[in-house]
């Protein structure tokens, strides 16, 4: 049975394979300076992930909405010898600019290791095929490299998915790569060089349970950069609508209407609780226990269009955001709960043109 399903078939293409077309010409059209090994210049990476409008008329779609100087800043730490770390909540792209960041330089992202409590020091540096080791002994042919160590020979970018769940002993594994830029194989009396172009970029957030903080020595060998919450209610509206347009297609749901109106109402619920006080600043609320950010918006939206494509007639309604979005408002059932129902009778309830949302809601919580 083959590992990988056909192309036409998967449900999530890395980002590479999705957006080849824009990579391929911002490849045959960049003429500026790249750093060694990397396939875009500086300049293109950050086109590549802002969006623009090449020579040729190629229309670049924006992967990440926000502030370009921190993509500027992101990408000229790559080209440095310092790593990457992505902070922020989560929900704020910190994945999904790490992946396009690695797409766009190395020229593909799948040199990943995913941060838990269970990573080992073996995900981090190598590990043994032990069939071999067993047989032959140790040698090179029974090592079984990790993403890290293959990323050092290949001179390529590594990702290190929520880099503080990892446990702080195999955190502090990554000090002498990062620093020295060599791994060493004791069992084999060797050790492996970095090639040029190698880097890491982790992502991090301390908002989670679970959250091992980063040695100093290590925070040293990164540059931070803090992803923030969409400025605007117009900005988030544009993150949400743009991916959740996508996921629509990936997932090849039955043809739906989604009303710019209930995105609206939807970010501007998530941003108002977050807040703790209302758009106008007229009324402080009281803010959930979750973080509601703008990944969290894009899943109850998805989740909205999938009952109206399925169990309604196609347009969204307020019915169809009603669950999702009371499951993602009240994750602690007593505290949650009470700000929920504050919330939808000080604000939902007396907001012109809101009265469905506000009816469909109390539904759901009663």
């Amino acid at each position: 049975m083959p590992l990988n399903n056909p192309a036409a078939e998967i449900l999530r293409p890395h980002a590479e394979v999705q957006y080849a077309e824009e990579l391929a010409a911002l490849v045959d059209l960049d003429g500026r300076p790249k750093p060694p090994n990397w396939k875009l210049s500086p300049w293109a990476v950050v086109t590549y992930l802002l969006g623009g409008t090449l020579d040729n008329g190629l229309v670049i779609e924006p992967k990440y909405i926000g502030q370009r100087r921190l993509m500027e800043i992101a990408v000229a730490t790559l080209a440095t010898d310092r790593a990457l770390l992505l902070l922020g909540v989560p929900g704020t792209a910190k994945s999904w600019v790490s992946e396009h960041l690695t797409a766009a330089i190395s020229g593909h992202s799948n040199l990943l290791i995913q941060g838990t409590a269970g990573t080992s020091e073996d995900a981090m540096r190598y590990s043994w095929n032990y069939a071999r080791l067993i047989a032959e002994g140790p040698s090179a042919a029974a090592l079984v490299p990790s993403p890290l160590l293959k990323g050092m020979q290949e001179g390529a970018l590594v990702r290190v998915e929520e880099l503080t769940r990892i446990p702080s002993d195999v955190q502090d594994t990554l000090i002498t790569v990062l620093s020295e830029k060599v791994l060493p194989v004791p069992e084999l009396a060797t050790e492996v060089q970095a090639t040029r172009g190698f880097n890491v970029i982790a992502t991090a957030n301390d908002r989670d349970k679970g959250v091992n903080e980063l040695s100093s020595a290590l925070r040293r060998r990164f540059n931070t950069v803090v992803l923030p919450l969409p400025t605007s209610v117009a900005e988030e509206v544009q993150i949400v609508h743009s991916r959740v347009e996508k996921t629509g297609r990936a997932l090849q749901l039955p043809p739906t209407t989604t009303a710019l109106e209930q995105i609206s109402r939807l970010v501007t619920i998530f941003r108002e609780l977050r807040s703790g006080v209302t758009e106008n600043g007229k009324t402080k609320l009281k803010s959930p226990s979750g973080t509601l950010s703008t990944g969290e918006a894009i899943s109850v939206l998805n989740s909205g269009l999938t009952l109206a494509a399925y169990f309604g007639d196609g347009t969204l309604q307020a019915a169809d955001l009603a669950a999702g979005l009371t499951g993602a408002v009240i994750k602690d059932p007593v505290q949650d709960r009470v700000v929920w129902l504050e919330y939808l009778e000080t604000v939902v309830k007396e907001r012109d043109g809101w009265k469905d949302l506000y009816r469909a809601c109390r539904e759901v919580v009663e």
